[in-house]
């Protein structure tokens, strides 16, 4: 049997390899996973394990011993964010408002990794209700971040990125909204995606705003979560806002090399306004992709602006909406935090929510107007490392600034747009925390972007290093 360290180390692609081939047990792959899940647990990364993970392990590795494997995920653990439901299991979307809320129905993300073969093992901390952006979590508690655990892991899926980074599973799901997938990625020195909106089906998820909301993998690399995502997604007639389009194999183009590709760089904006270890990072990364035959040029979009202020807009009214009844039946269940955002949504007039869905348009009318110059966007995934625990403010270019409106920075652009946006790591600042960098495609073009990815991670060892927690 292969030594557990080992294990906890290897990748998704690698880990589903070698239990294709029975050089290593799913039943090994779930209890070294569970090991570390509750060797981790003062990190608060699950809220649930699943108690009966080491039997569906048992039967999955039978299905092996038999030469019958399901699927390219066959026997590799997986967690799921607790806003994700699983049939007969605790489902809170991190809060006390659903501390006893058990799931009658599997959301169809589910149904696609059991399809796949996967094992879920646990459902994953989250900022309440995925409203907010550090994990800070005061019923379930603060996720902190494995690389050292007095700064935050970034969120709303912070416990999925924790776990990931510190060998608790393979590969999890979070959901993105205004980049709940992508900076906890950057945050935790993982790979994570947020697909293009319709990409992926949100049947059976607990909503934050539902015209920007998506599921998306994260993982250690981009190869990983290009499995995870030939998974995941498709049309479905439980959300009609999939898209009904065929969906491309994301593994196949992987090696393809990114030689002759444009990269495209925001003026004012993909290098403006961050922390020098994150600009740094940012311009490694673009010099990586020139060595490898790449061309980088800037190009405009003159009203990026405004992204911030229609993500808020958009992001206050729509869950508002949601929460209506419960803020009112359940109004002291809700975390102080949370339930300001949601008492703030349902003050903002009806006009300000229609001038930012018509801002929208016109921003995503720019962004697709300049992919016809490049093909791929570069920026940073976030303009700072991990802060402190607890921390609102943080301090760019010499003055403190608002958290929650800095952590949106860059993310919200491929938000607000329903474009795809992959956050792969980037390097690390003076204090040994992970930098992310974003690389933002047009609609429907992961396949880019994660052929972008793999080029990077080729080219670099930054999603190979890994946390105390797990390199000890």
């Amino acid at each position: 049997m292969t030594a557990r360290s080992d294990l906890l180390t290897l990748d998704l692609s690698t880990a589903a390899q070698r239990v294709a081939t029975g050089e290593v047990s799913p039943v090994d792959l779930v209890g070294a996973c569970l090991d570390q899940a509750a060797a981790i647990a003062d990190t608060n990364a699950y809220i649930s394990v699943f108690d009966d993970a080491l039997e569906v392990a048992e039967a999955s590795a039978a299905m092996i011993r038999a030469g019958y494997r399901i699927g390219p995920l066959h026997g590799v653990p997986i967690a799921l964010k607790d806003n994700i439901h699983v049939a007969g299991k605790l489902t809170t979307a991190g809060s006390a408002v659903l501390k006893d809320n058990i799931s009658t129905i599997d959301a169809t993300v589910v149904e696609r990794l059991r399809s796949a073969g996967a094992i879920i093992i646990g459902k994953t901390n989250l900022h309440e209700f995925a409203w907010g952006g550090t994990s800070a979590n005061v019923t379930f508690g603060f996720v902190k971040n494995p690389w050292n655990q007095e700064r935050m892991p970034g969120g709303s899926s912070g416990g999925s990125g924790v776990a990931v980074a510190s060998g608790a599973c393979f590969g999890a799901l979070g959901t993105d909204t205004g980049g709940s997938v992508r900076l906890p990625s950057a945050l935790n020195g993982i790979t994570g995606l947020r697909p293009t909106i319709g990409r992926v089906s949100n049947a059976g998820v607990i909503p934050l705003a539902w015209s920007m909301d998506t599921v998306g993998p994260m993982a250690r690399s981009a190869r990983d979560c290009a499995v995870l995502l030939g998974a995941l997604a498709g049309h479905d007639t439980r959300d009609p806002g999939t898209a009904d389009i065929g969906v491309d194999d994301y593994v196949a183009g992987l090696d393809a090399g990114v030689s002759g590709l444009r990269i495209g760089l925001i003026k004012g904006y993909s290098l403006h306004h961050m922390q020098v270890a994150v600009e740094k990072a940012v311009r490694e990364a673009v010099e990586v992709f020139e060595d490898l035959g790449a061309v980088a040029r800037e190009v405009s979009i003159p009203d990026i602006e405004g992204n911030i202020s229609a993500q808020l807009t958009v992001e206050s009214v729509e869950p508002s909406t949601y929460h209506q009844h419960t803020l009112r039946t359940q109004r002291d269940d809700y975390a102080d935090d949370v339930r300001l955002l949601l008492q703030v949504g349902e003050l903002i007039p009806a006009v300000h929510y229609v001038q930012a869905q018509r801002y929208r348009a016109l921003l995503r009318q720019q962004m697709l107007a300049a992919y016809a110059e490049v093909d791929v966007i570069v920026c940073p995934t976030l303009p700072f490392t991990a802060t402190p625990l607890g921390e609102t403010l943080v301090n760019i270019d010499g003055e403190d600034e608002d958290m929650l409106s800095a952590i949106m920075q860059f993310t919200g652009l491929p938000s607000l747009t329903g474009l795809p946006a992959l956050s792969v790591p980037g390097g690390f600042d003076a204090d040994r925390m992970p930098v992310g960098v974003q690389l933002i495609g047009r609609p429907f073009a992961e396949s880019t972007l994660f052929n972008c990815g793999a080029a990077l991670q080729s080219a670099t060892d930054h999603h190979l290093q890994h946390p105390p927690v797990l390199a000890a």
